[in-house]
């Protein structure tokens, strides 16, 4: 009787099915995916830019000589 008991498991996922029906759950697991999707392609469309951008330039204040 232990934590890892697989039948406390499959007891908790009745319920929660019970609770919030299939296709609520449907729903959230292609909603968490959209976000992990939006989100990679976030982080890939920083990475695209910081490359472009010029090696040579560096941002700052510019000062008359």
């Amino acid at each position: 009787m232990g934590v890892g008991a697989w039948w406390h498991w499959l007891v908790v996922l009745i319920v929660v099915v019970l609770v919030f029906g299939t296709k609520k759950l449907r729903n959230l697991g292609s909603d968490l995916g959209g976000a992990v999707k939006g989100f990679k392609d976030g982080m890939k469309g920083e990475d695209e830019a910081s490359k472009k951008a010029d090696p040579k330039t560096i941002e700052g204040e510019v000062k008359d000589k």
